[in-house]
Parts: structure tokens; sequence; C-alpha cells
């Protein structure tokens, strides 16, 4: 599974952690401490607490963020061990120091605003505690065919094997830059260059642009909409699914 976090550094970022933990509150053993530190000696801190005792920490002098910088990390969970992306860049592997089975809540608090936290394959239901704390689905989680793609170049195409069909969800997850004006997601028929699903969020316009181009025309515009989800700096999350017969989508900004 993957673990897929979008948030702003604080402009005045000190530090902030990400905890994977056995249990929650205090004392609970920490699996992996993701800890980035802007003090002076910019770094990042990995390192594991097992019966109130820390073990010996990795540092990697290294910072991948930027003060008051909108930012995506991704964790994502291995056999061998915890592969840590962000911004699209490979940064971290940290081996397994307890035993993954044991992995029960994920911890976020310091110095940033999250705008979202997303467990690949599941969504988690928030718990009680201190900063932020969520208990991950880490079994029965619906079968995906690959794994996900993180921060692909634009303009990215990809063929859907089977087509699109019934029970099947696409999830585009993304940021709209401060200046963007338009974006587009299509669905498009192979064989005929046909567009079965065009959407075309237009910030601009403040509209939200749904149509199909058929034959070598479009159809009719709908633009009707109670909530425009996407605007300027902000993130978005689009999931696309089948219903019967027509496609439908629906958006969420996350502020």
């Amino acid at each position: 599974m993957s673990v897929y976090i979008q948030g702003v550094a604080s402009e005045h970022m000190k530090r902030f952690t990400v905890n994977f933990t056995v249990g929650q509150g205090p004392g609970a053993d920490i699996a992996l401490h993701f800890n980035p530190r802007f003090d002076g000696w910019d770094k990042v801190v990995f390192n594991t607490q097992q019966g109130g005792k820390w073990g010996s920490e990795e540092r990697k002098r290294s910072m991948p963020f930027r003060k008051g910088a909108a930012f995506e990390l991704v964790f994502m969970v291995l056999a061998e061990h915890y592969k840590v992306v962000v911004n699209g860049n490979p940064f971290y592997e940290y081996g397994h120091r307890l035993p993954l089975q044991m992995v029960t809540h994920l911890q976020v608090s310091g110095d940033l605003e999250l705008r979202s936290i997303n467990f690949i394959g599941g969504q988690p239901a928030p718990s009680q505690g201190p900063g932020h704390s969520y208990r991950p689905p880490l079994s029965d989680l619906p079968a995906m065919e690959g794994p996900p793609t993180f921060n692909p170049p634009v303009p990215f195409m990809r063929r859907l094997t089977g087509g699109l069909t019934a029970r099947r969800t696409i999830i585009v997850k993304g940021y709209v830059p401060p200046t963007g004006q338009s974006f587009a997601i299509n669905f498009k028929v192979e064989s005929s260059g046909d567009l079965a699903l065009h959407i075309n969020p237009r910030m601009n316009e403040g509209a939200v642009v749904r149509n199909s181009y058929l034959n070598g025309s479009w159809g009719s515009e709908e633009r009707s909409l109670s909530y425009n989800p996407f605007g300027p700096g902000q993130f978005f999350d689009v999931s696309l699914g089948l219903s019967s017969p027509p496609p439908q989508a629906s958006g969420q900004a996350l502020a």
C-alpha cells in the first residue's frame, strides 16, 4: 500500500513529523519516524522507537521541502522497506525494524498545513488524539491493477486495458498552480479518436465543462454545477467511475 500526503510547509517551519505507530497515545512504539528539521543543518531524520527507547538515527542532509510551499509526500510500504518519495522524486529507503503487520496508526504533527491524506486502496477513518491521527485499513483492500502513478509528466496518456468497465474507478489527484487557467481530463476511444468524456475545469471562467466529441463533432456542453470544486492554488481529487451506462465524475477541492 501507499500513503499519499498533500500539504503546505509553514512559512516559519522548524520541523514536522510523520509517524507509523503501533497503537496510539503516549508510549506507543513507532515503526517509522519521519522528521524534517530546519535547524541550520537542514536534514530529515528517520528512526524507530521501541519500548520507549529510540534506535540509531538515520539522517539525510538534504531538505526536499521549502517553507511556505506545497508538497506531495508518498510513503510506499514495501516488503523490504518504506520508500519515501517527495514531489515525485525518490528520497529515501528505510528498512523495517518492526514487523510491518504491527503498524496500526499514522500520526502527523508539526509545522505544516495538511490538505489531504490518502491510503491508496482504502480510505482511513480519523481517530481521536493529539495532532492528526489516522488508522489505515491494512487489510481487505480492494485490488489494484498496478502500482499508482505518482507525479507523471503532463500531458499524460495511459491505455485502459479492457476499457472503462463497471466497478472500475479512476482517481486523479493534482494541484492547480496559482496561475492555472484550464486543464482537461479525457477518456478517448482508441479506434476512432472520439472522446467519450471530456472534463475541462476553466478557472478563468469559473466553470467545469463536460462534453463528448463523437464522429468529428462536439456535443452540447454541460456546465451547471452547484459548486465549482476547482480553483487556482488548490489541490483536487477527482474520482471517475462507470454507472449504467454513462460515465460520471465527481470532483472535490481540498482546501
